[in-house]
Protein backbone atom coordinates (compact mmCIF):
# COMPACT_ATOMS: atom_id res chain seq x y z
CA UNK A 1 0.00 0.00 0.00
CA UNK A 2 1.23 3.24 -0.96
CA UNK A 3 2.87 5.69 2.26
CA UNK A 4 0.07 8.11 1.63
CA UNK A 5 -2.95 6.24 1.21
CA UNK A 6 -4.34 5.48 4.57
CA UNK A 7 -6.94 2.07 5.13
CA UNK A 8 -10.12 3.57 6.40
CA UNK A 9 -12.49 1.47 8.20
CA UNK A 10 -15.97 0.28 6.20
CA UNK A 11 -18.34 2.65 5.62
CA UNK A 12 -21.41 1.33 6.86
CA UNK A 13 -24.54 0.94 4.20
CA UNK A 14 -26.96 4.16 4.23
CA UNK A 15 -29.90 4.27 1.89
CA UNK A 16 -31.61 7.83 0.79
CA UNK A 17 -35.16 7.74 -0.75
CA UNK A 18 -35.00 10.53 -3.62
CA UNK A 19 -38.72 10.60 -4.17
CA UNK A 20 -38.30 12.83 -7.75
CA UNK A 21 -40.77 12.28 -11.42
CA UNK A 22 -38.49 13.94 -13.37
CA UNK A 23 -35.51 11.78 -14.67
CA UNK A 24 -33.36 14.77 -15.03
CA UNK A 25 -33.33 16.35 -11.61
CA UNK A 26 -33.34 12.55 -10.29
CA UNK A 27 -29.91 11.31 -12.27
CA UNK A 28 -28.73 15.12 -11.24
CA UNK A 29 -29.04 14.70 -7.97
CA UNK A 30 -28.35 10.69 -7.73
CA UNK A 31 -24.92 11.50 -9.52
CA UNK A 32 -24.12 14.38 -6.48
CA UNK A 33 -24.81 11.81 -4.11
CA UNK A 34 -22.36 9.45 -5.85
CA UNK A 35 -20.13 11.27 -3.76
CA UNK A 36 -21.13 9.85 -0.38
CA UNK A 37 -19.40 6.90 0.83
CA UNK A 38 -21.66 3.68 1.38
CA UNK A 39 -25.10 6.04 0.42
CA UNK A 40 -26.95 3.80 -1.92
CA UNK A 41 -30.06 5.67 -3.76
CA UNK A 42 -33.56 4.28 -3.84
CA UNK A 43 -35.57 5.80 -6.44
CA UNK A 44 -39.76 6.44 -6.78
CA UNK A 45 -41.20 8.34 -8.88
CA UNK A 46 -44.23 9.50 -6.46
CA UNK A 47 -44.81 9.57 -2.69
CA UNK A 48 -47.11 6.23 -2.81
CA UNK A 49 -43.95 4.75 -4.37
CA UNK A 50 -41.76 6.50 -1.24
CA UNK A 51 -44.47 5.04 1.16
CA UNK A 52 -44.43 1.46 -0.47
CA UNK A 53 -40.80 1.46 -0.28
CA UNK A 54 -40.50 3.33 3.52
CA UNK A 55 -42.50 -0.30 4.90
CA UNK A 56 -40.47 -2.70 3.04
CA UNK A 57 -38.75 -4.46 6.26
CA UNK A 58 -34.88 -3.66 5.94
CA UNK A 59 -35.32 -0.80 3.19
CA UNK A 60 -32.64 1.01 5.64
CA UNK A 61 -33.99 4.22 4.50
CA UNK A 62 -32.10 7.25 6.66
CA UNK A 63 -33.03 10.20 4.89
CA UNK A 64 -35.89 11.08 2.14
CA UNK A 65 -35.17 13.62 -0.33
CA UNK A 66 -38.49 14.41 -1.94
CA UNK A 67 -40.28 16.68 -4.67
CA UNK A 68 -43.55 18.93 -4.19
CA UNK A 69 -45.08 18.49 -6.95
CA UNK A 70 -45.59 15.12 -8.27
CA UNK A 71 -48.55 12.64 -9.69
CA UNK A 72 -50.61 10.33 -7.72
CA UNK A 73 -49.21 11.56 -4.37
CA UNK A 74 -47.67 14.84 -3.84
CA UNK A 75 -44.44 15.55 -1.55
CA UNK A 76 -46.97 17.84 0.84
CA UNK A 77 -48.85 14.41 1.56
CA UNK A 78 -45.59 12.21 1.89
CA UNK A 79 -44.35 13.94 4.18
CA UNK A 80 -47.38 14.45 6.59
CA UNK A 81 -47.85 10.51 5.87
CA UNK A 82 -43.89 10.23 7.02
CA UNK A 83 -44.29 12.54 10.09
CA UNK A 84 -47.74 10.93 11.33
CA UNK A 85 -46.05 7.27 11.44
CA UNK A 86 -43.70 6.22 14.59
CA UNK A 87 -41.62 4.07 12.87
CA UNK A 88 -40.57 7.29 10.02
CA UNK A 89 -41.25 10.35 11.78
CA UNK A 90 -37.45 11.21 12.87
CA UNK A 91 -36.53 10.48 9.08
CA UNK A 92 -34.76 13.72 7.81
CA UNK A 93 -36.33 14.90 5.03
CA UNK A 94 -35.16 17.39 2.19
CA UNK A 95 -37.29 19.22 -0.62
CA UNK A 96 -36.59 20.16 -3.47
CA UNK A 97 -39.43 22.05 -5.52
CA UNK A 98 -39.96 24.49 -8.03
CA UNK A 99 -43.12 25.40 -6.14
CA UNK A 100 -43.50 29.00 -6.40
CA UNK A 101 -46.73 29.32 -4.10
CA UNK A 102 -46.42 32.55 -1.27
CA UNK A 103 -47.40 30.13 1.17
CA UNK A 104 -45.22 27.32 0.76
CA UNK A 105 -42.25 27.56 2.66
CA UNK A 106 -44.73 28.13 5.67
CA UNK A 107 -46.40 24.60 4.73
CA UNK A 108 -43.20 23.21 4.81
CA UNK A 109 -41.55 24.84 7.74
CA UNK A 110 -45.33 23.39 9.39
CA UNK A 111 -44.59 20.00 8.15
CA UNK A 112 -41.07 20.13 9.86
CA UNK A 113 -38.67 19.53 7.25
CA UNK A 114 -34.94 19.58 7.26
CA UNK A 115 -33.93 21.70 4.34
CA UNK A 116 -35.99 23.22 1.41
CA UNK A 117 -34.00 24.10 -2.08
CA UNK A 118 -35.61 25.56 -4.45
CA UNK A 119 -35.20 25.09 -8.68
CA UNK A 120 -32.44 25.61 -9.95
CA UNK A 121 -30.55 23.93 -7.20
CA UNK A 122 -27.21 23.80 -6.30
CA UNK A 123 -26.60 19.81 -6.30
CA UNK A 124 -23.23 20.10 -4.35
CA UNK A 125 -25.49 22.34 -1.50
CA UNK A 126 -28.25 19.35 -1.12
CA UNK A 127 -24.91 16.25 -1.02
CA UNK A 128 -23.54 18.77 2.22
CA UNK A 129 -26.68 19.07 3.76
CA UNK A 130 -27.64 15.63 3.53
CA UNK A 131 -23.61 14.78 4.80
CA UNK A 132 -24.68 17.41 7.56
CA UNK A 133 -28.30 15.37 8.68
CA UNK A 134 -26.20 12.07 8.15
CA UNK A 135 -23.62 13.29 10.17
CA UNK A 136 -20.99 11.97 7.43
CA UNK A 137 -17.35 12.25 6.60
CA UNK A 138 -15.66 12.35 3.27
CA UNK A 139 -12.41 12.76 4.41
Amino acid sequence: MPENEKMSPPVPARAVLLVEDSENCAATVEMALQEIPGLSVLRAPSGLEALSILHQPGSGVQAIITDLNMPRMDGFELIRHIRADGRTAAVPIIVLSADTAPDTPERIAHLKVDAFFAKPFSPAQVRRKLEQLLDVTTE
